[in-house]
C-alpha cells in the first residue's frame, strides 16, 4: 500500500492493514522485525564532501594562483627545485586546510546529535519513551504539546489537537486535527489531511493519538528535495570581521611587495630574485589560515562546551555569550533541583478529613505516567502521582473506571487543566491549577462530603493559607471538580461554577550550586534575574535564598507589568530582579525592554510558548530535559542538565574560547608583521635579502599552523569571569592587541636583522657592503632562517597568558603548544640537517657555537615581552 493512502482509511482498516491493536502496542519481537525490513527512522544524511574536493577546493584561491604563476616562471628560467618547493608549499597548505576542514565539520556533527527528538509509544501494553529513531511502522505514538512528531502518522484520537506544519507545507496557520476526518478525494494536499501528523512538524496544543504509518526517508518531509538534514553552518560574526581583516592585509601586502619590487629595481637586483620575494612576501605576510584557524577553534572550543552540559547550536552565539550582561532564568529546574514533592495540602477546614477526594481529583486531571521505574510528564504532575502513591491510590484500578473522554489541555493564560471523566454512566469534570486563577472559577467548596456555597469569607481564608505556604517557598497548585449531565458540555462552560476541593503545597528544592553560580555571575558583571510563574511572595522568598533580590520592591508580576506603558516599563526594568506570575508573552516584553536598556540578553525557556523569547533574546537558552523541541528549535544553546549553573560555565567557555582565537590571530598577524619588517628593513638598508623566496615561504608553512592552532586550545582561565562582559562590537583588537601586533612583529623582525648582521659579521664581512662570497652571504640567510623560526616558536608561549609571565605557567599549562614548539624545531632542524633540504633552501651547516647564539637569539622577543609584563603588572598594582 501506498504510503500517501493513509489518509482517506478507516480507522479500522488501518490497524487491521498495520497488524496492531491500539490499547497493547506492538510487542516488542515485532518491532525488531519491522525495523530489519523498513530501517532505522532517520533521514539520510547529505553526502559529506570528498577528501579530493576538498582539497581541489583549498586551492581556489587568489594567492594561490599567484604562487601556481611564480612555479611557472621558476620552471621558465630554470629554478626546477624554487618550482618544486613553491609546489609542496602548495600542496601541504591545502592538505592542512582539508585536515582543519574535516576537523571542524566533525566536531559540527557531533553538536548536530544531540537534540534527537524522543517519542512516547505504547507498547506491550506499557507506554515508555523511546528515540524518535526506533520507531517503525505500526507504533501507537501519544503526541504531547511541544512534541515534534516523530513520523508519520495516522490519527487516532485528538483533543483539540493543532499542529505547526509550516515545515512541510509552508503554512503559518496551525492545522487542526481530527482523527475521525475522511476523504474520498485521492488528491488532497497535505495541509488538509486534517487525520494526518507528519515527521518534523510540531504540536503547539492539545494532545493525540495516533499509529505510524511511514518512518525515515518513506516520510513526507523524506520525499522533500530541499530537505534539511541539519542546522546550515553559516559563518559567524567574527569570522567575517576576520576574513575582511584578511582581504584588507593582503591589498596592503600586495601594495608593499610592489614597493619592495620598485626599490629593489632601483638598486639594481636580481629581479628574478626579487619577482619570486615579493610574491612569496605577499603569501607570507597574508594570514589566508585566519578564517580556517578560527572555525578549527571554533570547533574544538564548542566540543569541549558540550562535555560540560552545554550544546552550541549556533556558533556566532559563542561569540555572543562574552557579551551576555542580563541572564534571564527560569526557576523551575534550572535554579531548583525539578524534583516537586507535596509536603502539605488544605481541605475544607485546613487539614481536617481525607485527602483522598482532593488526590484523586488530581490523579485524574493529569498525563504524567509513573510506574516501571519510570516516569513521564511534568515534573509537577508526577508529584501529584507520587503523592496519591503515598495515600495508597490504585491509579489502575482509578483509570479503569473513570475513563477520560474530553480536556481542556493546560495553556499559560489560563493556567488551568481540565478533564472529562466518565464513571458509571454519570460525568464528572476535574480541574487543577493555580488557586487564584480556579477560586475564581468556584462556587462552592466541598465540605463532609457536601457542597456548601464559597463566599468571600472562606476564599480570603484560603488565600491566607495559600500565601502562608508561599512564604514557605511551596508552589501552590488546587483542584476543583463537577457533575455534568453529559458529554457534551461547551468548552467554555467546562470550567465554572465548580466545587473547590483544595489545594497542595510543594516545594522544589534549590539546586547545591545555583547559589555561587549567582554569585560567580555577579562577579563577572553579570545580572541574575529570575522568572517565575509562582506568586510575588513565594518567587521572593526563592530568589533571596538564591541571592538574587534582596528586598520586595525588586519583584513584580506580570498583572504590575500589564498596568505599566511600554515607555514606562523600559525605564523600570532595570529596577526589577524577579518577576513573577508572568506569562509567555511577558517574557518577550522582558526581554525587549532589557535589550533597550543596552544590555545583552539571554533568556532561558523550555516550552512551545517560550520559543518567541528564546528568539528575541540575544542568546536563546532551552532546557535539554524538560524542553520541548520548539523550543530547541528557537535556542542558540542547549542545556542538557538544565542547570542555571551551566549556563554560567558555559559564559565562561565562551569568553575563554574567544581569548583563545584573539591569541591565535594576534600572533598570526605578529609573525606575518615579522617577516614584513625584516624584508624592509633590509632592502631599506641596502643589505642583501635576509630570506629567500623558498625559506619564507617554508617560515610561513612551519608558523602559520600548528602553533595558531594549539593557541586556541589554551586551558579555561577562571580569571575572565572577573573582567567585565566585553562589549558585543568591540573592535577585535581594542585592549592592546594593535600595540601587541605591532611591538611582537618589530621584534621577531629586528631580530631576525641582528642574527643576519651577526652572520655577516662572525665571517668578518658586513652587510652594508658587496659581498661576493655566496657562502656568506647563505650562512647568513641561515642565521637569519632559523632565528626567525625560533622566534615565532618561542614568541608563542608568550602569548598564553596576558598577565602571568613566562616563570609563572608550567610548560605544560598548554601542552599542544610544546608539542607544536618541539615539532617546528624538529622540522627546522630537517631542512637544515639534511643535505637535499640544505641545498634546496640554499642552507649552509653552522657550527655548534652559532646553533647556541641562534637559539639564544631565538629567546630575544620572547624574553623582552614577557619582561614587559611582569612591568605593567607590577605597575597595575602599585
Amino acid at each position: 500500500m501506498k504510503e500517501a493512502t493513509w489518509f482517506f482509511k478507516e480507522r479500522a482498516e488501518v490497524l487491521k492493514t498495520l497488524d496492531v491493536d491500539e490499547q497493547t502496542g506492538l510487542s516488542n519481537a515485532e518491532v525488531l522485525l519491522r525495523r530489519n525490513k523498513t530501517g532505522v527512522n532517520e533521514l539520510q544524511k547529505e553526502k559529506r564532501k570528498t577528501v579530493l574536493r576538498l582539497f581541489f577546493t583549498q586551492l581556489q584561491d587568489w594567492l594561490i594562483y599567484i604562487l601556481f604563476v611564480a612555479t611557472l616562471i621558476t620552471v621558465f628560467v630554470g629554478a626546477y627545485v624554487d618550482a618544486v618547493i613553491i609546489l609542496c608549499v602548495i600542496i601541504l597548505n591545502a592538505l592542512l586546510g582539508v585536515f582543519q576542514e574535516i576537523k571542524a565539520s566533525n566536531a559540527i556533527e557531533e553538536l548536530q546529535k544531540i537534540s534527537r527528538p524522543r517519542a512516547i509509544v505504547k507498547r506491550e501494553n506499557t507506554t515508555t519513551e523511546i528515540d524518535a529513531k526506533d520507531l517503525v511502522p505500526g507504533d501507537v505514538v501519544i503526541l504531547e504539546v511541544g512534541r515534534s512528531v516523530p513520523a508519520d502518522i495516522r490519527l487516532l484520537e485528538t483533543i483539540d489537537l493543532k499542529i505547526d506544519e509550516s515545515a512541510i507545507t509552508g503554512e503559518s496557520v496551525l492545522s487542526l486535527k481530527d482523527a475521525s476526518f475522511i476523504t474520498d478525494d485521492h488528491q488532497t494536499p497535505l495541509g488538509d489531511r486534517y487525520n494526518m501528523a507528519y515527521m518534523s512538524t510540531l504540536v503547539s496544543t492539545g494532545r493525540g493519538l495516533g499509529i505510524v504509518t511511514a518512518t525515515g526517508m518513506k516520510t513526507e518531509i523524506g520525499k522533500i528535495a530541499n530537505l534539511i538534514t541539519g542546522q546550515e553552518t553559516h559563518k559567524t560574526p567574527l569570522e567575517k570581521r576576520l576574513e575582511h581583516l584578511g582581504k584588507t592585509l593582503g591589498r596592503i601586502a600586495i601594495c608593499v611587495c610592489l614597493l619592495i619590487f620598485v626599490i629593489a629595481m632601483a638598486q639594481g637586483r636580481n629581479l628574478l630574485d626579487m619577482f619570486l620575494l615579493s610574491v612569496s612576501l605577499a603569501v607570507a605576510s597574508i594570514p589566508e589560515g585566519l578564517a580556517a584557524i578560527v572555525a578549527i577553534v571554533l570547533s574544538i572550543g564548542v566540543t569541549r562546551m558540550s562535555k560540560q552540559n552545554a550544546i552550541i547550536r549556533k556558533l556566532s552565539a559563542v561569540e555572543t555569550l562574552g557579551s551576555v550582561t542580563i541572564i534571564c532564568s527560569d526557576k523551575t529546574g534550572t535554579l531548583t533541583q525539578n524534583r516537586m514533592k507535596v509536603t502539605d495540602y488544605c481541605l475544607s477546614n485546613g487539614k481536617e478529613g481525607d485527602p483522598l477526594s482532593l488526590a484523586k481529583a488530581m490523579t485524574l486531571c493529569s498525563d504524567a505516567t509513573v510506574g516501571d521505574g519510570q516516569v513521564t510528564g511534568d515534573p509537577t504532575e508526577i508529584a501529584l502521582l507520587q503523592w496519591g502513591d503515598e495515600l495508597q491510590i490504585n491509579r489502575k484500578s482509578l483509570y479503569e473506571s473513570n475513563k477520560r473522554i474530553a480536556e481542556l489541555p493546560f495553556d499559560s493564560d489560563r493556567k488551568l487543566m481540565s478533564t472529562v471523566v466518565e464513571e458509571n454512566g454519570s460525568y464528572t469534570v476535574y480541574t487543577k491549577g493555580a488557586l487564584d486563577e480556579l477560586i475564581e472559577k468556584c462556587r462552592f467548596v466541598a465540605e463532609r462530603g457536601e457542597k456548601e456555597l464559597l463566599d468571600d469569607e472562606k476564599k480570603q481564608f484560603y488565600r491566607e493559607i495559600a500565601e502562608n505556604m508561599s512564604n514557605q517557598s511551596l508552589r501552590v497548585l488546587s483542584a476543583a471538580y463537577k457533575s455534568i449531565d453529559s458529554n457534551k458540555v461547551k468548552p467554555e462552560d467546562l470550567e465554572q461554577n465548580l466545587i473547590l476541593l483544595g489545594f497542595v503545597g510543594m516545594i522544589d528544592p534549590l539546586r547545591e550550586e545555583a547559589v555561587l553560580s549567582v554569585q560567580k555571575a555577579k562577579s563577572a558583571g553579570i545580572i541574575t534575574v529570575m522568572i517565575t510563574g509562582d506568586h510575588k511572595k513565594t518567587a521572593f522568598a526563592i530568589a533571596h535564598q538564591l541571592r538574587i533580590a534582596n528586598k520586595m520592591e525588586e519583584v513584580i508580576t506580570g498583572q504590575e507589568i500589564d498596568r505599566l506603558s511600554e515607555e514606562e516599563f523600559i525605564k523600570q526594568v532595570m529596577q526589577y530582579r524577579v518577576f513573577a506570575r508572568v506569562s509567555p508573552e511577558h517574557k518577550v516584553k522582558i526581554v525587549n525592554a532589557l535589550k533597550r536598556c543596552k544590555n545583552i540578553v539571554s533568556m532561558t525557556g523550555d516550552g512551545v510558548n517560550d520559543a518567541p523569547s528564546l528568539r528575541a533574546a540575544d542568546i536563546g537558552v532551552a532546557m535539554g530535559i524538560t524542553g520541548t523541541d520548539v523550543a530547541k528549535s528557537a535556542a542558540d544553546m542547549v542545556l542538557t542538565d538544565d542547570n542555571y549553573a551551566t549556563i554560567i560555565t558555559a559564559v565562561e567557555q565562551g569568553r575563554n574560547i574567544y581569548n583563545n582565537i584573539k591569541k591565535s590571530v594576534i600572533f598570526l598577524l605578529s609573525c606575518n608583521l615579522g617577516e614584513v619588517f625584516t624584508l624592509v628593513f633590509s632592502l631599506l638598508l641596502g643589505w642583501p635579502t635576509p630570506l629567500l623566496a623558498t625559506q619564507l615561504l617554508w617560515v610561513n608553512l612551519i608558523t602559520d599552523s600548528l602553533p595558531a592552532v594549539t593557541l586556541g586550545m589554551n586551558p579555561s582561565n577562571p580569571e575572565v569571569m572577573k573582567a567585565k562582559p566585553r562589549r558585543l562590537r568591540e573592535s577585535f583588537f581594542s585592549g592592546g592587541a594593535t600595540t601587541q601586533v605591532f611591538w611582537g612583529g618589530l621584534l621577531i623582525g629586528l631580530n631576525a636583522l641582528f642574527a643576519f648582521y651577526y652572520g655577516f659579521y662572525i665571517n668578518e664581512a658586513s652587510p652594508f657592503n658587496n659581498v661576493e662570497d655566496d657562502e656568506i652571504l647563505s650562512y647568513a640567510q641561515t642565521m637569519a632562517f632559523i632565528v626567525l623560526v625560533g622566534s615565532q616558536l618561542l614568541y608563542a608561549l608568550s602569548l598564553r597568558s596576558k598577565r602571568k609571565h613566562l616563570f609563572r605557567l608550567s610548560l605544560l599549562f598548554n601542552k599542544y603548544l610544546l608539542y607544536a614548539i618541539i615539532i617546528g624545531f624538529i622540522l627546522q632542524l630537517t631542512a637544515i640537517m639534511i643535505p637535499f633540504l640544505r641545498e634546496a633552501f640554499h642552507l649552509e651547516l653552522l657550527s655548534w657555537t652559532d646553533w647556541a647564539v641562534a637559539l639564544l637569539f631565538s629567546f630575544f622577543p620572547l624574553l623582552i615581552t614577557e619582561l614587559v609584563k611582569m612591568l605593567r603588572v607590577q605597575q597595575e598594582k602599585s
